[in-house]
């Protein structure tokens, strides 16, 4: 059976990328990976390295439990928030209630306590971080002339598209209103925008695990908690000093007022209406609950189309052990792709007039643009408008 010819391939993509009126983002961990931002593996290790005393040892214990009966133990720090989360709602945070030997005031401290880790060590990242990818990238989006929206969804925490699209003065939208402490107006993500209105050449940002921006803080008044944004700070207050990331299953099913919910609405109503070309990137397809909006909205929209750059072949055959059903998901890996339902090596032949240098390195015979960094170039080189886009990059 022959193999996918890598060139012929990308000159389809080009083909997709210059004709489809309607282009959608996806970008998980992998792509902050790129640009110097700890992954999930590497978050992991670092807190649990960082944290001490009683932290460390109900962490330890939760971590213990988690991989009790796994063949192949693989708890990240998103497994052991969401169990510290359920242990906190089993308890009620009591101090006289516990679960496996962790009491609730515990539970809510180890919770604060991690939370903090990964804002502080996010943070210093981001400092380090060059941000000129993803400006360019912003760039060249918001450069489209498409008659819809342009949407993005992240699951990361992080604030580089933030950074990224401050710094460039790019307008974008994520769903909270308000200037001294911008509150959620789920009203907001449940609509799209017409033709008339103003914002509709706005970028949407829509963060479904959360982010280093948005806290709880407690209403006195009505006794509630709500989740507020707020803006760069080295200091968070006390008041507000809990973070809101990663959604539990507890989150998953609560308060319409919560921006998970409405923001996992919004993907499956994006994905399930009228022709899109979905791009993702830096995504593992580990989330269960991202997973089953994406394979159904592919099952009820013949007019969606996924394209996934990966940047291991590992994570193109875990994809396919998923999505071998379906025609209208593709993923190009280094050595492997999947099409039309099919798993297969690439194989390269040269062209003349194609410059294949964009995507393809000769002598290590593999696609480069799983890499957010290489993908970036291929799509602002493929525009032609490669020279204004880093213009607008480096003049800020």
């Amino acid at each position: 059976m022959e193999n996918f010819n890598v060139v012929r391939e990308i000159q389809e993509l080009k083909n997709q990328l210059s004709y489809c009126k309607n282009i959608g983002f996806f970008f998980g961990a992998g792509t902050s990976a790129a640009l110097g931002i700890p992954d999930i593996s590497v978050l992991t290790k670092s807190i649990e390295e960082s944290l001490n005393g009683e932290l460390l040892k109900n962490f330890k214990i939760i971590k213990v439990n988690l991989e009790t009966g796994l063949s192949e133990p693989k708890i990240n720090i998103e497994d052991i928030l969401n169990q510290t989360r359920r242990i906190r709602e089993i308890t009620g945070e009591k101090e006289e209630n516990k679960y496996i030997e962790i009491n609730g005031r515990s539970a809510k401290e180890l919770d604060v306590g991690i939370c903090k880790k990964i804002y502080e060590i996010i943070s210093q990242k981001e400092i380090e971080a060059n941000l000129q990818n993803t400006t360019k990238f912003l760039a060249w989006l918001n450069m489209q002339n498409r008659d819809f929206s342009k949407e993005i969804y992240t699951s990361n925490y992080d604030m580089i598209f933030e950074k990224s699209l401050e710094r460039i003065q790019i307008p974008y939208f994520d769903g909270f209103v308000g200037s001294y402490e911008p509150f959620f107006l789920p009203e907001s993500v449940d609509k799209f925008v017409k033709n008339f209105d103003l914002t509709k050449s706005w970028i949407r940002l829509w963060k479904i695990h959360g982010s280093l921006s948005w806290f709880w803080k407690k209403d006195e008044d009505a006794r509630t908690f709500k989740i507020v944004r707020i803006g760069k700070t080295d200091n968070v207050p006390d008041d507000i000093n809990e973070i809101v990331i990663y959604p539990s299953r507890e989150k998953y099913a609560s308060s319409r007022k919560q921006p998970f919910v409405a923001y996992f609405d919004r993907l499956k109503n994006y994905l399930s209406e009228g022709e899109l070309l979905f791009i993702v990137s830096g995504y593992s397809f580990s989330d269960q609950h991202i997973n089953e909006i994406i394979f159904n909205s592919l099952r009820l929209n013949n007019r969606l189309f996924i394209i996934v750059f990966s940047y291991s072949d590992s994570s193109v055959e875990d994809l396919y052990k998923l999505s071998s059903s379906f025609l209208n998901i593709s993923a190009f890996g280094p050595h492997k792709a999947i099409n039309n339902g099919e798993l297969k090596e690439w194989i390269f032949t040269e062209e003349e007039n194609e410059n294949y240098d964009l995507y393809w390195d000769k002598n290590d015979k593999k696609l480069t643009i799983g890499d957010f960094n290489n993908l970036v170039n291929f799509f602002i080189t493929n525009s032609g408008k490669k020279e204004k886009i880093e213009q607008i990059a480096n003049d800020k």
